[in-house]
């Protein structure tokens, strides 16, 4: 199959460090590589893959996040797409809601993989004017504000088998992952640890959104002699970090599309605790792979029980339901549904028309 993915410009795919979404991208690019498809990767001219590069820029766009330049980028990418698709069976984007005005006038099927959260102002409008165009979510939950939405499937975001090392004995700090933000709630993560006695590393990017957040309300906690901040970490390093952590705190204050620290956290063998918001009850079985809980008082309780929770069933649920492998032929299943030409008329797959009345 010739299939096209379409990943946002805001970090190389993969990312150097942080980076969510285009590592996901990463990840099911180089797995569908493997299995013996010709993809085309649309992303940064930095960026690393087996699959045919079609660079758009010579660097990541996330300086320029919040300005002109970057949407300005992806309408670059888009037009070059838009000249080439015709050579695809198939185009995957990811590059949120930019692309929906061009993929409903294309000839060829199409899917969007929706990354970030659904409930916002605004949205429910625009996805109603283009309830025609298929939609993947990467959690059940993610779609509640938008059940009307042409879901095609639901799939889970996997990582490679080999990408982590099992650690099967726990270390002795806790681990917040991520971006230092309000609604990841680095401050309950310090307060869950402290109350325990036990040390902490921050290991965490700060966005310059979130750089008055964190010098006003985090800055202050890591004078604590048990509070480490390390700062953005690369690939390696969060093996290491993950694998030797006792546990990962995820003390979410929002709803979490999918969280995909927690996955790799369960491909080092590492046991989660997690505030119930989003999807965590989907990704965390509580009681098995850690324990989702609804306030400090319960995650501190979970902490002071964390090593009731054995590691391998944290490695098996990963390598059962959270692989690459198993992400690309979900997406595989998905693309041969859509593989027919999408639109014969606006709204309605050809697929359809060609087999929804056969003795009319």
């Amino acid at each position: 199959m010739k299939i096209a993915q379409v990943a946002p410009l805001f970090e190389s795919v993969p990312p150097k460090n942080y980076g969510g979404t285009e590592r996901v991208v990463s990840y099911l690019t180089e797995e569908l590589v493997s299995l013996g498809h010709e993809v085309t990767l649309f992303a940064t001219a930095d960026s690393c893959t087996a699959a045919r590069l079609i660079p758009v820029t010579d660097r990541n766009l996330r300086s320029a996040a919040l300005n002109p330049t970057a949407l300005a980028w992806h309408t670059v990418e888009l037009g070059m797409l838009g000249a080439m698709a015709h050579e695809f069976d198939v185009l995957h984007f990811h590059t949120d809601y930019l692309h929906f005005p061009m993929a409903r006038q294309l000839d060829v099927a199409h899917v969007t993989t929706l990354h970030g959260r659904l409930d916002l102002p605004g949205l429910a409008p625009l996805f109603q004017h283009f309830d025609d165009l298929p939609q993947v979510s990467i959690s059940n939950s993610q779609r509640a504000p938008l059940p009307w939405a042409r879901w095609q499937a639901t799939v889970y975001h996997g990582l490679p088998a080999a990408l982590y090392a099992f650690h099967p004995e726990p270390g002795k700090y806790c681990l917040f992952l991520g971006r230092m933000s309000p609604e990841k709630r680095p401050d309950r993560a310090i307060e869950i640890a402290l109350r325990a006695g036990m040390p902490i590393v921050l290991a965490a990017k700060v966005d310059r959104v979130d750089e008055a957040y964190f010098k006003e309300r985090i800055r202050p906690l890591l004078r604590h002699p048990l509070v480490e901040f390390i700062g953005e970490v690369g690939e390696t390093e969060k093996g290491r970090l993950l694998g030797n952590a006792r546990a990962l705190l995820f003390p979410i204050d929002w709803p979490e599309p999918f969280g995909l620290v927690m996955i790799e956290a369960f491909a080092c063998g590492t046991p989660v605790i997690a505030y119930n918001h989003g999807a965590v009850p989907e990704i965390l079985a509580d009681g098995i792979t850690g324990f989702v809980v609804d306030d400090q008082v319960q995650a501190f309780d979970a902490l002071e029980r964390i090593d009731s929770i054995d590691r391998n069933n944290c490695r098996t649920a990963f390598m059962q339901r959270f692989s690459a492998q198993q992400m690309a032929q979900s997406y595989l299943d998905v693309y041969r549904d859509l593989q027919a030409p999408v639109h014969a008329a606006v709204g309605t797959p050809i697929k359809k028309l060609l087999i929804g009345d056969k003795h009319g």
